[in-house]
């Protein structure tokens, strides 16, 4: 045995300024009664992580550091910082994340007087780094939890009654050692769930001992790659929750008949649509109203006519989607430059928005016919019969665009 209790298993890549931030919290706060180390994957960064990690060492921070010659992706980047962990427990920890000390060494507390428990889970906050503040927790645990070996069917309600996502821990390393992740179809924290629960018991704890820096110190509007899952994964996470449902069968657990398969598949729809609604309000806070309203179409067909997640977007979804659509036809179009808007006395309010949809900035908005040649120019008409004007002059009949173009097949 090493000796060492606690892995802090940190993958990182071209991120100096974030890790130095993280191994600072590490070295201010991280006060441990228990040996532990911090394990960094660098995915043959070439800014100055290295710089940064050695000053760190030559601190006194009990960092082990690996870097690797050539870039592997992330996956094999994550899995190796966990591998490479020596402590009796592990957790993972993002290089632009906190965790909070006391609440990891109480739940390592935990994990030692349960030793039946394969895996801790917690809710984890969403955190401000400039204020200085917890925004809010991820899911909500009402009481701790603690499921025994192999109960398949009682931890899949759970998570789908609780929308609980298990994708923040500490795994207790004997078990960890054959909990592979799947990478590409199945979100991959419901499968682990399922291996960890294949081999002990599994815990939910109230107490969150993790902080996802939402708002950062160092750059406010850095990509997540959380963000990311949560606007794209739904499927995914389908695919997890099936993963999970088809080990809990192959092992005995759960009872398959074509009656428990309906009520699962329910399940799963509805804990899906539940992710695609929210994702429809990131892609709309984004002002992406185009994939917002693809996403629209499937929640509607799901069941779910008034989600609370769309309800706030609903009267001015259709408009926008319109503008977009313009916007975006007239962006796709090789060689158009200008956009003449047909029948409009006053184009500053229209202009702006199209701007704010994403109309290319090289694209010229006008009133004037004499702008640009012919061919390098669409156009958008307020009435339907101007249409037919500005094709016999000369312009492409596909790129001279009416209101009901655009918008007769926005149905809400």
């Amino acid at each position: 045995m090493s000796g060492i209790k606690l892995s802090i298993c940190i993958p990182t890549y071209n991120r100096e300024a974030y890790l130095r931030n993280a191994l600072t919290y590490c070295e201010n706060d991280y006060k441990f009664a228990f040996p532990f180390e911090i394990v960094i994957c660098d995915n043959a960064s070439t800014d100055g992580t290295q710089q940064v990690v050695e000053e760190f060492i030559a601190r006194g921070q009990p960092i082990r550091y690996y870097k690797r010659e050539t870039n592997a992706g992330a996956a094999a980047n994550v899995t190796s910082a966990l591998r490479l962990g020596k402590g009796e427990y592990l957790i993972y920890l993002a290089d632009d994340d906190m965790l909070i000390a006391d609440a990891v060494a109480d739940t390592i507390g935990y994990l030692d007087n349960n030793q039946e428990v394969t895996c801790a889970h917690a809710p984890w906050f969403l955190y401000d780094e400039v204020a200085k503040t917890d925004i809010t927790k991820f899911y909500n645990v009402e009481e701790d939890r603690k499921f025994p070996h192999g109960s398949f069917g009682d931890v899949f309600q759970y998570i789908c009654e609780g929308h609980i996502f298990p994708e923040i821990a500490i795994y207790r390393s004997s078990a960890l050692r054959s909990a592979w992740i799947p990478r590409e179809f199945c979100f991959y924290p419901f499968p682990f769930l399922a291996h960890f629960l294949d081999q002990g018991a599994v815990s939910f704890l109230q107490r969150p001992f993790y902080r996802s820096i939402v708002n950062s110190a160092i750059a406010r509007d850095r990509p997540q790659e959380g963000t990311n899952d949560v606007m794209t994964s739904w499927d995914r996470y389908r695919g997890g929750l099936e993963y999970f449902l088809y080990m809990g069968v192959k092992r005995g657990a759960m009872t398959l008949t074509p009656e428990t398969r309906l009520k699962y598949d329910e399940m799963c729809k509805v804990f899906t649509l539940n992710r695609m609604a929210v994702a429809f309000r990131f892609w709309a806070e984004r002002k992406n109203f185009i994939k917002a309203y693809e996403l629209y179409t499937r929640i509607m067909w799901g069941g779910m006519l008034n989600h609370p997640e769309i309800r706030s977007f609903r009267e001015r979804l259709p408009l926008m989607v319109a503008i977009q659509t313009l916007v975006s036809e007239v962006n796709s179009a090789i060689g158009i430059d200008t956009l003449l808007l047909g029948g409009f006395s006053e184009i500053t309010a229209l202009e702006g928005l199209m701007r704010e949809l994403g109309l290319n900035g090289k694209v010229k908005v006008t009133v004037k016919l004499s702008d640009s040649p012919l061919e390098s120019t669409a156009v958008f008409v307020s009435v339907n019969s101007d249409r037919e004007y500005f094709v016999a002059l000369g312009y492409l009949p596909n790129l001279v665009f009416h209101e009901h173009d655009l918008s007769r097949h926005i149905i809400m």
